[in-house]
C-alpha cells in the first residue's frame, strides 16, 4: 500500500480503477508486491516534502509510519531521533526499508511490520505514537472512515496524526489521471471521517490545508496541489 510521492509521480501511471471491487484491488498485498518486485527502487528514498515541513517542530519521540513504502520517511524521522514503526501492506517493501535502514546506520530505530488496511484499520493493534503519518494512502471512499479512524486511534494522548495526500485539483487540471471515484481528497474529509467538529472531538485542528508544490513529472516540472491535515489529540 506503498503510496509515497517523494518528489514525483508514483500514481501517474496507474489504472483508474471504475468498480469498489477495483479500487480495493490497488491496496493490496499482490499489487504492491508485484509492483516492488519490479524495479530495485521505485521511489527516490527522499523523505516527504509535506512530513520535514510539518514535523520539524515536533520534539522527537515515537512514530508510526502507515504505508510506508521503501522507508524514505521512515529512515528521516529516525535519523533525526524518532523510533520509527513502519507498516505497509507489501513485504517487498518492507524488506527494502529494513536493507535502506542498516544501509544509513538507523537499524535500531525501524521496525517494520505488515500491515493490510483493508483487513484491520488498526496499523499496530493495542499501541500508540506521539506521531503517526500517513502519506498519499488513497481509498475507496467506502473504505476511508474505517481506515483512517483505525490509523488515527494510534495517536497517543498529546500526540499527533500527519496526513498528506494528492488533492482532487490536479484530476481538473490534468496534472494526474482519475484514481477512481473519490479517492483523491480534500482536507475536509479527514475532518469529517474523524469527528473533528463534534462537542467531544479529542482532536485540535493545527492544519488544514492545500498547498501547492512543484514536482517533476515525465512531462518536466509541473504544479501539483496537496491535502495537508495536523492534528493534535488532547491529553
Amino acid at each position: 500500500m506503498a503510496q509515497h510521492d517523494h518528489q514525483h509521480d508514483h500514481q501517474h501511471d496507474h489504472p483508474q480503477a471504475e468498480t469498489l471491487e477495483e479500487q480495493r484491488a490497488l491496496l493490496s498485498a499482490d499489487a504492491w508486491d508485484e509492483r516492488y518486485a519490479a524495479d530495485h527502487r521505485i521511489w527516490s528514498g527522499r523523505p516527504n516534502q509535506r512530513l520535514v515541513e510539518q514535523a520539524a517542530d515536533l520534539v522527537p519521540g515515537t512514530a508510526l509510519d502507515v504505508a510506508c513504502g521503501e522507508g524514505g520517511d521512515a529512515i528521516w524521522l529516525a535519523e533525526h531521533g524518532w523510533r520509527v514503526t513502519a507498516v505497509d501492506v507489501s513485504s517487498v517493501a518492507l524488506d527494502r526499508v529494513a536493507e535502506h535502514a542498516r544501509e544509513r546506520g538507523v537499524e535500531d530505530r525501524v521496525a517494520t511490520q505488515r500491515y493490510d488496511a483493508l483487513a484491520d484499520p488498526r496499523p499496530v493493534p493495542g499501541s500508540t505514537f506521539d506521531l503517526v503519518t500517513v502519506s498519499f494512502l488513497h481509498t475507496p471512499v467506502e473504505d476511508f472512515a474505517a481506515i483512517y479512524g483505525g490509523i488515527a486511534d494510534a495517536v497517543a494522548p498529546g500526540g499527533r496524526l500527519l496526513v498528506t495526500a494528492h488533492h482532487p485539483d490536479d484530476v481538473s487540471s490534468g496534472v494526474r489521471r482519475p484514481h477512481g471515484h473519490g479517492m483523491l481528497f480534500e482536507p475536509d474529509r479527514v475532518l469529517t471521517a474523524l469527528g473533528v467538529e463534534g462537542p467531544d472531538s479529542p482532536w485540535e485542528v493545527e492544519v488544514a490545508d492545500s498547498p501547492v508544490r512543484e514536482q517533476q513529472m515525465p512531462e518536466g516540472p509541473m504544479k501539483v496541489r496537496d491535502t495537508v491535515v495536523r492534528l493534535r489529540r488532547a491529553g
